[in-house]
């Protein structure tokens, strides 16, 4: 699914009543999460020029908020039901939290490092 076909499945959404799922593995180090992003997708790539660098993958380190909103990420919470979450755990900290959390899951959509539910593809860069 290319970018204009996703961007039309949101389109008449409302964020909120989305469901968000993870496309890269992740690691959770002193209670922060590290996306890590593989740097080839390419299966010729990945087969013959993966195995020598030193490091495949590039390491994205959250802070505790990003951390927070990716351990609630299941592929069964809809956001505002992480919004709630959030709440219990960072209380005011996080106000306001629909704009705020809107914002941060719309760019990790736009990033790649997420997809909906309701998106029928994963992201495929």
């Amino acid at each position: 699914m290319n970018f204009l076909e996703r961007r039309k499945v949101l389109k008449g959404k409302n964020t909120l009543d989305m469901i968000p799922k993870k496309v890269y593995k992740i690691s959770d180090n002193d209670g922060l999460v590290t996306i890590h992003i593989p740097k080839f997708k390419n299966k010729i790539l990945v087969k013959y020029l993966v195995p020598r660098l030193k490091k495949p993958e590039i390491k994205l380190k959250l802070d505790a908020f990003g951390s927070q909103v990716f351990r609630e990420m299941d592929g069964e919470k809809k956001v505002s039901d992480i919004i709630i979450s959030l709440r219990e755990v960072f209380g005011e900290k996080v106000e306001p939290a629909e704009d705020r959390l809107s914002k941060f899951i719309l760019n990790l959509y736009d990033g790649g490092l997420i997809t909906f539910k309701e998106i029928t593809g994963v992201y495929d860069g």
